[in-house]
């Protein structure tokens, strides 16, 4: 079977990374994965690619394979997996066209899939700090050596999805000092914990949550808003990845 080092699952309007990939499918306890998985090489290292909504975004949050997709890439020997994902932003300090590199996570989703321990084995994973440490500060220090605009910090609630948030919900998650919304981070990180796999999400900030008052720009969140941002600010992530897969541990 193939193999790769370094995982990276792609959000929304990522869907491709590397041109020169070996395509692997590979079937898994949990079903099929959300589309093949493409690995090349990226500073020496196997990377495989796997992009969560599919290669033509036909996956919601809530129906993305999250089992199969962490099991596959263990699968294919990956130790480090990185998590780039679209997100809102529920400060006005973080603007559109950041990066946040998240170090918590608040889970407001329901209903999915979310542990490989469902019996007769049950083991009850440590999950008080959801991203790895080390992995975090390659990802920010390559960011700032870009000099791209990144947040080294910050957390991340993830909602179910499909639909964007009410004003009333967005302002209690602003309320409560949370950074970033977004609807695919849960529950791929604690799937990876469960593995032992270390793993770190990346937020490129595609607007402001609907409920951030007194921020300049704010209305109404559409998908067509987000992608299209997403899709004209992904050579940042792409450049990020470049640069900061070489130096992860």
């Amino acid at each position: 079977m193939a193999q790769a080092e370094v995982g990276v699952f792609g959000g929304s309007g990522f869907y491709s990374f590397l041109d020169d990939v070996e395509e692997v499918t590979i079937d898994t306890p949990y079903g099929a994965t959300s589309a093949p998985l493409t690995i090349g090489e990226v500073g020496g290292r196997r990377v495989a690619f796997l992009p969560r909504h599919g290669r033509k975004h036909e996956l919601p949050p809530h129906r993305i394979p999250y089992r199969a997709n962490v099991w596959a890439m263990r699968e294919l020997g990956v130790r480090t997996i990185v998590g780039p994902c679209a997100a809102g932003s529920l400060q006005a300090h973080v603007h559109p066209g950041e990066l946040v590199v998240v170090d918590q996570l608040v889970d407001r989703t329901w209903g999915r899939p979310d542990t490989f321990f469902d019996g007769p084995e049950v083991h009850h994973v440590s999950f008080a700090d959801p991203y790895d440490a080390a992995m975090r500060s390659s990802l920010v220090a390559g960011a700032r050596r870009l000099e791209l605009a990144v947040h080294d910090g910050g957390t991340m609630v993830v909602v179910q999805g499909p639909r964007f948030s009410t004003r009333a919900e967005s302002r209690w998650f602003t309320s409560m000092g949370w950074e970033v919304i977004n609807m695919t981070g849960h529950p791929e990180a604690v799937l990876a914990a469960e593995l032992a796999i270390p793993y770190a999400a990346v937020a490129l900030i595609t607007d402001y949550d609907v409920g951030l008052e007194g921020a300049a720009g704010v209305e109404p969140v559409t998908q067509e808003m987000v992608f299209a941002f997403f899709e004209g600010n992904l050579e940042r992530v792409r450049a990020l990845l470049f640069e900061a897969i070489p130096s992860l541990p």
